[in-house]
């Protein structure tokens, strides 16, 4: 009988796991979503199962500002480069490493904080896309999709204006989440022997680039991607295109100015 009953909960276990990995299996970025509103009930308790996420110290050093006004949404679009995702998706939500709160929590109790520093915004920027990736796992699970945003960054004073976020509080990242409009492609990946390295790093010789790269180079998608761009090979329309020295480097001063001005630069 015991081990009719163990066999049991291994099963149910067993399919539970699957389940969990078939939904992360199958993520998709939605980037269109249907005009359905996502009931107030539900985004709390997505929300509520985000701050669930493991953290630095049990500290939670982070805020979620969510954003239905169409309004808001309208002026928060430019510092995202118009995508319409912004406007479009009835659910805005705005990452942000936050020691804001936590500070001023021990002022009141007669400590002494020190967390305006480089250190600290590193702790909480991990602890925010941990929240932040734990949610978007939650809202797969019910149906929805959802959407990274990485210009939140790029433009994060005009993000800061807009959402009256205080000194030790800096956007991260920003998600649009609602009901998806329609089946979209899945995004391809990298095979896994371009990420894991067992027990050290090894690094790449000139041939396993080429085997880790070669599907994603050789693929139609791609190619007509090169073509577009009037570019030679793939790696170029990221380093002069999507990703430039250039613009790396001009986003990188603006931020490190956000968090010198945010308090958590010196």
């Amino acid at each position: 009988m015991l081990l009719i009953i163990a066999a049991h909960h291994l099963n149910a276990y067993l399919c539970n796991k699957n389940k969990m990995l078939d939904l992360l299996n199958q993520h998709r970025t939605i980037r269109k979503y249907t005009g359905q509103e996502i009931a107030p009930e539900l985004l709390d308790s997505l929300l509520e199962t985000a701050c669930r996420a493991s953290n630095t110290g049990n500290m939670q050093a982070y805020s979620i500002i969510i954003t239905t006004d169409n309004d808001i949404k309208t002026q928060l679009a430019p510092a995202h480069f118009n995508q319409p995702m912004i406007t479009q998706a009835p659910v805005v939500l705005t990452f942000c490493a936050d020691f804001n709160r936590f500070s001023k929590w021990c002022e009141q109790r007669d400590a002494n904080p020190g967390y305006d520093n480089f250190q600290s915004f590193m702790a909480t920027a991990i602890d925010t896309i941990i929240a932040a990736q734990t949610f978007c796992i939650a809202a797969e699970s019910v149906g929805l999709g959802i959407c990274y945003l990485g210009t939140t960054t790029y433009n994060a004073k005009g993000i800061i204006d807009i959402l009256n976020l205080p000194y030790l509080v800096v956007p991260v990242t920003t998600i649009t989440v609602g009901y998806p409009d329609g089946p979209t492609e899945q995004t391809d990946r990298l095979p896994m022997k371009a990420v894991i390295h067992k027990e050290t790093y090894k690094d790449f010789s000139t041939e396993d680039i080429d085997r880790i790269y070669f599907e994603k180079e050789n693929s139609e998608f791609y190619k007509q991607f090169v073509f577009e761009n009037k570019k030679e090979t793939l790696a170029q329309v990221f380093t002069d295109i999507r990703y430039s020295r250039t613009n790396n480097e001009f986003f990188s001063d603006k931020f490190l100015t956000v968090l010198k001005e945010q308090g958590f630069l010196r």
